[in-house]
């Protein structure tokens, strides 16, 4: 077992969560006690909003992933937990192609991650088409990650064609840094020819993590490259210990080694182990939580048998539990998407997921029972959960 460092302190404090969806945001803020949830917005109603996400270093500074009809792929930010807002000086753009290079633009912003603690100011985005961008002066200017941009592998992890490639695009995502070492950085790129890549140089270098992951469209179905990840997470406390929601199963690594082993398998059959989120216990790298979706012959992308439930482990995947307490009995043809499904830091550890057909719903007490807190919103991209001051 990889080793730990010390757990924090548990917050007891209001929660926000931060809800993008397809045609604007919204906010809820909670009580102490997150009994009572109020909510706020729409923020940029009628914009497509993919990612809001606060920087936990300051508590204050909001950066939101949109693409809006008049000033296409973009990105906001906030100093005021979102009462106003202010477009970046220079969002996220490949560098202008060169005479006789076919070049690529930004269809949109997919995903913001804050960057290391030692580097206040420090962001990464990740783009469709499959783009690695870093900021350096908290959100207001980007630049592509040159090492990414120019791998002479690049164009290989990246989809040439929008076509062959998931209903988002192509994207680059799960941007993740090792909290032990600024420059070890972690990625997940989606479609048929991506997977997960490593960097130990900040960027400047990088390489397949993807052995003992399916891809069965593959001529060889365990390839070096050419999975398609959902989700990845690293463990904050356990940085060695990485889960992978991905197209085909639920998967864990524990370094140094550098290959994954499908815990989905232990999933109960008639469920399958396909969905897009995962979530992690913060402060239990043993536990995580999933939502299946139904994976069988079409990927008609909606709860098996429109019945929704989480399924947690609390043993790093060597058993799962159902928890659908509180939620829809049947005739429930939803599903979850990769980033709309996060946790808080209370204890009990508080869960959210939104929905495909915009509820939102909330577990205070590690998913035992739901309750919806939100409904008829527009579907729902991502949901991140944060602590607020008291």
């Amino acid at each position: 077992m990889a080793a730990e460092t010390r757990k924090p302190t548990p917050a007891t404090g209001p929660v926000a969560l931060f809800v993008a969806t397809r045609k604007g945001a919204w906010i809820l803020k909670s009580d102490g006690a997150r009994r009572r949830w109020d909510l706020t917005g729409p923020i940029f109603l009628g914009h497509v909003v993919h990612h809001l996400v606060l920087d936990p270093r300051d508590r204050r500074t909001l950066l939101m992933a949109a693409r809006t009809g008049h000033l296409g792929p973009t990105v906001f930010r906030s100093m005021d937990l979102g009462a106003s807002w202010k477009e970046v000086s220079r969002p996220p753009a490949f560098r202008k192609a060169r005479e006789g290079e076919t070049g690529r633009v930004v269809d949109h912003v997919f995903w913001l991650s804050p960057g290391h603690a030692s580097e206040p100011g420090v962001w990464y985005a990740g783009t469709s088409p499959e783009g690695l961008f870093r900021s350096e002066d908290g959100g207001q200017s980007w630049d592509p990650v040159a090492g990414f941009e120019q791998h002479p592998m690049g164009m290989d992890w990246a989809i040439v064609d929008p076509k062959q490639s998931t209903p988002d695009g192509p994207i680059l995502h799960s941007i993740s840094i090792d909290p032990r070492d600024a420059r070890h950085l972690y990625i997940g790129i989606s479609g048929n020819d991506g997977g997960v890549f490593e960097s130990t140089d900040k960027g400047a270098s990088w390489k397949p993590l993807n052995a003992g992951s399916l891809a069965p469209a593959q001529p060889e179905p365990y390839p070096e490259y050419g999975q398609d990840p959902h989700c990845v997470r690293l463990h904050p406390l356990a940085p060695d210990v990485l889960y992978q929601q991905s197209h085909c199963g639920i998967y864990r690594m524990q370094r140094p080694a550098s290959r994954w082993e499908r815990i989905g398998e232990n999933m109960p059959k008639e469920v399958g182990d396909i969905g897009f989120p995962i979530v992690l216990h913060p402060r239990d790298p043993r536990t995580v939580w999933v939502f299946p979706m139904d994976g069988t012959e079409v990927w008609p992308r909606t709860s098996p048998d429109g019945k929704p439930a989480i399924y947690v482990t609390r043993d790093a995947g060597q058993s799962w539990q159902r928890q659908d307490r509180g939620l829809p009995a049947s005739q429930a043809w939803l599903t979850v998407r990769r980033q709309a499904m996060s946790a808080d830091a209370h204890d009990p550890v508080g869960v959210y997921f939104g929905t495909t057909s915009g509820e939102l719903w909330a577990s205070t007490d590690e998913g035992a029972q739901w309750s919806e807190i939100a409904r008829y919103l527009p579907l729902i991209h991502s949901v991140e959960a944060a602590e607020l001051s008291s």
